[in-house]
């Protein structure tokens, strides 16, 4: 590996450990060459998740998407971007399935366009474009036997964590103009949740609470799926995937006992939980 090769995966690595607050726990349990790949495919993303989370005017982000669309194609070794150097080194290392970047993109640019979701198969389509990817290009790192029912697996965990994410968001996001709980839902329950206006009102608790556990019983078949996962990996990749796994599991449990919460303040877990997380999973005790 040439030094320049090696710059670019040292930056990706400074991005991964200064900005994963969740992943970073798992990633740092991998062998090198697998960490290393990994943090390449995080540095991406997290490039694309903050031109869609950022303050810029939509037609801007969505210039911004298309040029990182455009340099992701055409990344190489000589790339003058560490971040693409990065990633083109680990593609011609790794079965990295690179199109799945372009969904990623493409569920970031839904986002900028102020996309709904009326039914869960809308929602589903998304979490599968911004979560399912990356489980996909995480499998890639990781490698396994069965590629086609490892894929599924992974994709399905994907899911499970943009769920969690969705109910840990989700007064962060509606104050951003986001809704990402399917129309059919919030109407079943009776819950007043639009862009733009006012939260769910104190008459609403009830419909709140039994939304959010609904919605975590889903995440939870999710998560059953995508954990099926795991016995078709190597014991450090398994227990990198435990690890980021068992840590939004976690914080979904968390959602679940004080669902009131979800719509005052994001749940977090301190970092000392997120250690033992991590800790279980490389002694193989987490799920």
């Amino acid at each position: 590996m040439n030094t320049s090769v090696q710059e670019a995966y040292r930056e990706c690595e400074r991005i991964t450990r200064t900005r994963a607050r969740n992943f970073s726990y798992g990633i740092r349990l991998l062998p090198g060459p697998k960490r290393r790949a990994l943090s390449a495919v995080y540095a991406f993303a997290r490039r694309v998740d903050d031109i869609g989370d950022g303050e810029l005017p939509a037609p801007e982000k969505l210039r911004l998407l298309a040029e990182a669309r455009a340099a992701l194609h055409d990344a190489s070794p000589r790339s003058a971007d560490p971040v693409l150097v990065a990633l083109a080194d680990a593609e011609s290392r790794l079965a990295l399935p690179m199109p799945a970047f372009d969904e990623l993109i493409d569920g970031c640019e839904a986002d900028v366009r102020g996309a709904e979701y009326t039914t869960f198969a809308d929602l589903l389509h998304y979490c599968r474009c911004v979560a399912g990817s990356i489980g996909r290009l995480s499998l890639g790192v990781f490698g396994t036997g069965d590629r086609a029912l490892a894929e599924r697996r992974a994709d399905s965990l994907g899911v499970a964590l943009q769920l969690t994410n969705i109910l840990r968001d989700v007064r962060e996001d509606h104050d951003n103009g986001r809704v990402y709980l399917p129309t059919d839902d919030l109407r079943r329950f009776g819950v007043h949740l639009v862009p733009g206006e006012p939260g769910p009102a104190a008459r609403d608790a009830d419909g709140l609470a039994r939304l959010v556990r609904f919605e975590v019983h889903r995440a939870e078949q999710w998560y059953r799926e995508g954990f099926a996962l795991l016995p078709m990996l190597d014991r450090r990749s398994r227990a990198c995937c435990a690890s980021m796994s068992g840590i939004y599991l976690e914080v979904l449990h968390a959602i679940a006992v004080a669902p009131a919460r979800a719509m005052r303040s994001r749940t977090s877990l301190s970092p000392w939980r997120k250690a033992g997380v991590a800790a279980r999973s490389l002694a193989g005790m987490a799920p």
